[in-house]
């Protein structure tokens, strides 16, 4: 099992010394033994996620636009130098692969993040090998997320005070060469940062010491995972699975059924793997479902463990894996039908409701649509009314204000 570049140091802060898998490496499920305080942290204070597991790919060259537009469903030209993008690629029919964030560092260079192995695939599209580098093992990446994220990088480098929502620069922090991109996967104020495998430590030394007075803290994957449900951003394994290693229909998606449309482009003569049937289905209106949030109707939350003699969970809930929605209370009506499931559940710290993340058919998408999730309490099921909601829950003014943090 690998460790990443700053595991010494995140291993010391520990309370836990609880790890996970992820992609080869070891990675924190938590620190602290509430994760609710990590999630805190990426809200009110600084809250530090090792993101050094995601694979990293440099593309350059004159031809580098040419190779790539064709992959994407965004059109990458239209991401300016010293900006970010996110995506997605597609097979050729219309189903999801997977999604990245491509930085565009220079007029024909790109690096690219994503959750899985692609280097093969993305090599054998593009045609020449030597243009595509894996850069997984050279950079560990630490993503800066929360309300004084800002006021911590500023305080190592002044390139990141005017950096816009989605922004890249280069620069110096300790005398070490870093990018800096204005991204992150918690839907708040947020920064992450490419810094040298070899000198990750001094790097990660001074950003500990800039945002000490800020109540910096590590924070491992269940808060990672509460923030990122808030902002409504989709996880690979949990809200989604990649159409390569899809066995059935029901495991493929397209842009539309997760919620992607947005990125499909109008009107435009650029091909692109997987278009004709993306747009076949945009114009059909012939999406099995959408992907899209819910809120838990919080009394009878509540009145459903308490009938049963417990106190209805609330901190700590957070919850990845099918959950059946019907549209209505299957003990009370047994004409219920099924319409939709879960993928994703949690306690809202913030909001202080249970929402989700679900698959749910076009006719029931209108926001205060009523729904009725299972659960399983005192070993038996029960329904829980639950409503339509969009997404973000949760989306902050200082995530995208320029040049100040706002409260």
């Amino acid at each position: 099992m690998l460790t990443t570049p700053f595991h010494d140091r995140l291993a010391a802060m520990s309370e836990t010394q609880l790890w996970e898998h992820w992609a080869g490496y070891l990675s924190a499920v938590k620190y602290q033994h509430s994760e609710t305080v990590e999630y805190f942290a990426m809200r009110d204070a600084v809250g530090v996620f090792d993101t050094t597991p995601l694979f990293k790919y440099c593309v350059a060259g004159e031809d580098a636009v040419a190779a790539l537009r064709p992959i994407f469903v965004r059109d990458i030209w239209a991401c300016p130098v010293g900006g970010a993008q996110y995506n997605i690629f597609c097979n050729d029919a219309g189903f999801v692969l997977e999604d990245a964030v491509l930085l565009r560092v220079a007029e024909y260079e790109f690096w690219i993040t994503t959750a899985g192995r692609n280097l093969r695939y993305f090599s054998d599209l593009i045609g020449w090998r030597d243009s595509v580098d894996e850069a997984r093992d050279q950079w560990g990446m630490l993503a800066i997320q929360g309300r004084h994220s800002l006021s911590v990088l500023s305080q190592l480098t002044r390139e990141v005070a005017n950096l816009g929502y989605f922004g890249v620069a280069s620069t110096a922090i300790a005398g070490i060469e870093v990018m800096v991109s204005r991204t992150g996967f918690t839907g708040d104020l947020g920064y992450e940062l490419w810094v040298p495998a070899t000198a990750a430590v001094t790097v990660f030394d001074a950003l500990f010491e800039a945002g000490e007075d800020y109540n910096i803290i590590p924070a491992g994957a269940r808060a990672l995972g509460m923030a990122r449900i808030e902002a409504g951003l989709l996880l690979l394994g949990t809200d989604f699975e990649s159409a390569r290693f899809a066995w059935t229909a029901a495991e493929r998606e397209s842009p539309h059924e997760l919620g992607l449309g947005w990125m499909v482009p109008k009107d435009t003569d650029r091909p692109y793997i997987g278009k004709q049937s993306i747009e076949a289905e945009r114009d059909a209106r012939s999406s099995r479902w959408v992907t899209t949030g819910f809120i838990v109707d919080a009394g009878a939350y509540e009145a459903t463990y308490n009938d049963e003699g417990f106190v209805a969970p609330k901190e700590g809930v957070y919850r990845t894996g099918t959950m059946s929605l019907y549209d209505k209370d299957f003990n009370a009506d047994a004409s219920a039908q099924y319409v939709g499931y879960a993928t994703s559940f949690m306690f809202s710290p913030v909001l202080k409701r249970h929402i989700g993340l679900a698959k749910i058919p076009l006719e029931r998408l209108e926001p205060g649509s009523e729904l009725y999730l299972e659960l399983v309490v005192a070993h038996r099921p029960k329904y829980v009314r639950a409503e339509v909601a969009k997404v973000p829950f949760y989306n902050p003014p200082r995530k995208t204000a320029r040049h100040e943090v706002l409260p």
